[in-house]
């Protein structure tokens, strides 16, 4: 997500590097590369051209303080209007009603049931909320199966009804959540190829015989421009309060992310990073801007890891490391916090100078952590507690239980013992990240 248009603009920005100021003429071909960048990611013209106007403008005003390099000032500057342009605030997901009614709407293909599944298991993570899923898609084929099958693998309810008449089945469902205590009702409405009368109709019998506290638009990101048409079309019939965009981990070029607030007014609450049911994180402007411009997002980070990892075992971890007491059966559980996490890829991504580093593009197959789990998983407790005693023969009887060769259990070994060596020098303040 956005990995073109940040190199894009990280090239744009080195041409005024080591300037001794900023001037019309040495910004010049960093506001076209700007410009350009911004066009190819299918950003809206009318958008560009004021993004890069406010840009120049400030850069030429802007006074270099003594602490402030020019290519440093112009970052902080084009940082600034990515903010303003991306809606500046956070919009907050409402969780305080009881129940709170959330409305997914959109057109047919954009994941909304899908994202239903990701709503109900974010609030019952973050929010400690009850969540229910109702199933109001009653045209699309196997749709309330999808819903139901979403449910099951979460373990939320899903209430669905042998009706066309999706009121009644409103109605139905928030008798059900009263008497179950689901306080958080996720209703997942039709879609259709197209903005009609007849879908947004429908929608509008819901809105005006219930109090619903979130309407919010699922847009596949993937559709580029067309995606403001789709938010104006329901924003007009139905006063949205947010957005959620879909697709944000394949090849979309990322624009329309940077034009949904400036041209619609509507905020965008989520995207969506990963086709897995926790792949959905709350769409921030500012650590948006930053991961645009490679400064990296380690807020998100520190927030993922503290869903897996609780405070105390990170202090017991670090405890450990300091010790030089940390062992593999600590590694194997710092394994398993870890694939929870959700794919490895996309936690490198967000650390800083992460491209410039080249860890935008390493991709990390799942079945190399299965292999060292497979290895540390065949090891006796007394072996992963003291790895020094597995010698020869210890590695032959270990290469048999989980079918790796004895070449990869010395890999491990060698690689874990550098590790341990480097988490301490860390632990201990003697050695800085390099960002």
């Amino acid at each position: 997500m956005f990995d073109y248009l940040g190199d894009r603009l990280s090239n744009a920005i080195k041409n005024i590097r080591g300037m001794g100021k900023i001037t019309e003429e040495n910004i010049s071909g960093a506001i076209r590369e700007i410009r350009m960048a911004l066009l190819e990611a299918d950003v809206n013209y009318q958008v560009v051209k004021e993004f890069t106007e406010t840009v120049k403008e400030k850069a030429l005003g802007a006074d270099v303080q003594k602490h402030l390099k020019p290519d440093e000032l112009f970052i902080g500057i084009v940082k600034d209007e990515l903010v303003k342009l991306l809606g500046e605030e956070t919009s907050e997901l409402e969780v305080s009603k009881k129940p709170t009614l959330l409305m997914l709407v959109g057109l047919q293909g954009s994941g909304k049931t899908t994202t239903a599944g990701k709503i109900a298991n974010f609030v019952r993570k973050r929010h400690h909320k009850n969540p229910l899923l109702v199933a109001c898609d009653i045209y699309r084929p196997a749709a309330v199966d999808q819903l139901e099958v979403i449910g099951k693998s979460l373990g939320i309810p899903v209430f669905k009804k042998d009706s066309k008449n999706v009121v009644e089945i409103v109605k139905d469902a928030l008798e059900f959540a009263k008497e179950n205590n689901n306080d958080f009702v996720i209703i997942d409405t039709a879609g259709r190829l197209q903005v009609d009368e007849a879908l947004m109709q429908e929608l509008k019998d819901i809105e005006s015989s219930f109090e619903i506290h979130e309407k919010i638009l699922v847009v596949d990101a993937m559709i580029g421009q067309d995606a403001i048409n789709v938010i104006s079309g329901f924003n007009d019939n139905l006063n949205l309060t947010g957005a959620i965009l879909t697709k944000m981990d394949s090849n979309t070029k990322g624009g329309v992310a940077l034009c949904v607030r400036h041209l619609t007014n509507v905020p965008i609450k989520f995207v969506g990073d990963s086709e897995k049911l926790d792949g959905l994180s709350e769409f921030n402007p500012t650590r948006m801007a930053e991961r645009i411009l490679d400064m990296g997002d380690i807020l998100s980070i520190a927030e993922k890891v503290e869903e897996v990892i609780s405070e105390e075992d990170a202090k017991m971890d670090v405890a450990k490391m300091r010790k030089g007491k940390y062992d593999l059966e600590d590694f194997l559980n710092n394994l398993n916090q870890i694939k929870k996490l959700g794919p490895l890829e996309n936690i490198l991504k967000m650390l800083p100078q992460a491209r410039k580093m080249g860890l935008n593009s390493i991709a990390i197959d799942p079945k190399d952590m299965a292999h060292i789990e497979a290895i540390i998983t065949s090891m006796t407790p007394y072996e992963r507690k003291h790895p020094e005693v597995i010698k020869a023969s210890r590695k032959q009887r270990i290469s048999k239980g989980c079918g790796r060769s004895v070449e990869e259990i010395n890999r491990l070994l060698n690689q874990f013992e550098s590790m341990k060596k480097m988490m301490k020098e860390i632990s201990n303040g003697n050695m800085k990240l390099p960002f």
